[in-house]
């Protein structure tokens, strides 16, 4: 799973689709999970970096991973590998 080549993330969080010209807001967990997406990650590599930096259990992190991820896909943010 990728974000779209054409989505903008600004530091703060902004996110913006010009496809659609609509923008959201994330909180700072969010932009950087976009922001490993955009550089390809896979979610093993995210769940490590967000497990420890924000003291996750992986239950959790799954669970609102496959959610956060939903969202991106149903504003089509994200592409399929």
């Amino acid at each position: 799973m990728k974000i779209k080549k054409s989505i903008a993330v600004s530091a703060s969080g902004l996110i913006f689709n010009p496809d659609t010209g609509e923008s959201f807001t994330v909180n700072p967990m969010g932009a950087e999970i976009i922001n490993y997406l955009k550089e390809d990650k896979s979610q093993q590599e995210i769940a490590t970096h967000v497990i420890e930096k924000y003291n996750v259990d992986t239950s959790s992190f799954e669970k609102d991973y496959e959610d956060y991820i939903g969202l991106l896909s149903n504003y089509s943010l994200v592409e399929n590998d």
